[in-house]
């Protein structure tokens, strides 16, 4: 799934230490507001040192977020949890970026005739 709006807010990173496994853990939770006509807004969570780094999100910038919903259980209630795996910057080109040369423009939608090229080889 897909949401694309203004970051409006960036919550403190939160972390701890994992009771099973023993290793440290980073998660950070950033809110996302789009731009309908009745503007919704979605918060959700980024886990992982490295994807916190790697991601970089920043107040004010417009981001694609591609995201998971799951839910878990916690003392018999049910907590929803929204996981980014992706996000992109709007406005972005990726061409650009990599260095990658421009395509050529596209052929225009009136082709150029030239009075000599006409054949009338219709059967009607």
């Amino acid at each position: 799934m897909e949401f694309t709006g203004k970051i409006i807010a960036i919550l403190p990173p939160r972390g701890g230490v994992s009771k099973t496994s023993g290793n440290e853990w980073k998660s950070q939770e950033f809110v996302i507001e789009n731009h309908d006509q009745y503007p919704r807004k979605m918060c959700f969570d980024v886990f992982g040192v490295d994807k916190i780094e790697q991601f970089n999100i920043q107040m004010g910038e417009e981001l694609t977020v591609s995201f998971d919903i799951d839910a878990r259980q916690w003392q018999d209630r049910w907590f929803n949890s929204i996981r980014a795996w992706k996000v992109e910057r709007a406005g972005v080109d990726s061409s650009m970026s990599t260095g990658s040369p421009v395509p050529p423009p596209a052929p225009s939608a009136t082709p150029d005739f030239n009075v000599g090229d006409v054949k009338d080889d219709l059967p009607f």
